[in-house]
C-alpha cells in the first residue's frame, strides 16, 4: 500500500520525469538566447584571434628623392605619439611604404631616412581628427 501512495504522489507532483522535461526546456531556452551573442562574438574576432577594432586605419605613401624619383631602401618610421612606439618599414623597388591596423584615436608622426645618401624627409603628422580609413602621405627626401 505504501507503494501505491508513493506512486500516486509522484503522478500528481510531476515526479522526476516532469522535472527532467523542465530541465531540457530550460537548457533549450538558454541555448536559443545565447546563439545571437555567440554570432556577435564570432564576428568580433579576426582570423588570428585578435579583437577586431572598427576604429583602425592605414597609411601608405611614396618616398621620393630630391630628383622626384622613388627611393629604394629608404627607412620610413611611424611614431605613435601616445605610446612613443616606433614602427619601421623599408621601401621596396617602387618606393612605397604601408602601415596597417593603426588606431584612429591616436596621432602618428611619419619620417623617412636614406642614410646611404644622407637624406631625410620633414616629419608629417597623421592626426586622430583625420577620418580617412586609408590615408596617403608621400614623403620627399632632401639632403641633410
Amino acid at each position: 500500500m505504501a507503494t501505491n501512495r508513493h506512486s500516486s504522489v509522484m503522478a500528481t507532483s510531476g515526479g522526476p520525469r516532469t522535472a527532467g522535461r523542465w530541465m531540457v526546456w530550460l537548457a533549450a531556452a538558454a541555448l536559443v538566447c545565447a546563439l545571437p551573442g555567440w554570432a556577435q562574438l564570432k564576428d568580433y574576432k579576426d582570423t588570428y584571434g585578435k579583437k577586431k577594432d572598427d576604429h583602425t586605419r592605414s597609411v601608405t605613401g611614396l618616398v621620393t628623392g630630391p630628383d622626384g624619383n622613388p627611393v629604394v631602401g629608404a627607412v620610413v618610421q611611424l611614431k605613435n605619439t601616445k605610446t612613443l612606439e616606433i614602427r619601421s618599414y623599408i621601401t621596396q623597388d617602387n618606393g612605397k611604404y604601408s602601415f596597417n591596423e593603426l588606431s584612429s584615436d591616436v596621432d602618428y608622426e611619419l619620417k623617412a631616412f636614406d642614410n646611404r645618401h644622407g637624406a631625410s624627409s620633414p616629419t608629417k603628422s597623421l592626426s586622430s581628427f583625420d577620418s580617412r580609413k586609408q590615408a596617403i602621405l608621400d614623403l620627399k627626401l632632401s639632403k641633410k
